[in-house]
């Protein structure tokens, strides 16, 4: 399935309120990456926040869902088990039911 801007919202709506639940930063969204032929970006912002930008077009839907997890778990600079654990609670909150779809 294609990522639409529809989807792009909701599920950046999603992935803000589950990490905020979690207690991580939730990074603001956006679209498309300020840098030519990106597909992804993450700026940090002083005070701590961070900007994701993810490119839409032309890309399916799962490899859009997993760009905006990484770049939460990027922003908030987990690794190893932290991050994983926090990548499927985040990937459950958009695929609820199917962790592996991105």
């Amino acid at each position: 399935m294609r990522a639409t801007s529809l989807a792009f919202a909701v599920s950046a709506r999603a992935l803000g309120s589950e990490a905020r639940r979690l207690g991580v930063v939730a990074p603001a969204f956006r679209s498309p990456p300020g840098l030519a032929g990106a597909v992804r970006t993450l700026r940090r912002q002083p005070g701590g926040g961070a900007v994701v930008a993810v490119r839409l077009r032309g890309r399916e839907l799962d490899a859009v869902l997993g760009d905006l997890v990484d770049g939460v778990v990027a922003a908030n600079g987990l690794s190893g088990p932290a991050a994983e654990r926090l990548r499927s609670s985040l990937l459950q909150a958009v695929c609820p039911g199917d962790v592996s779809a991105a």
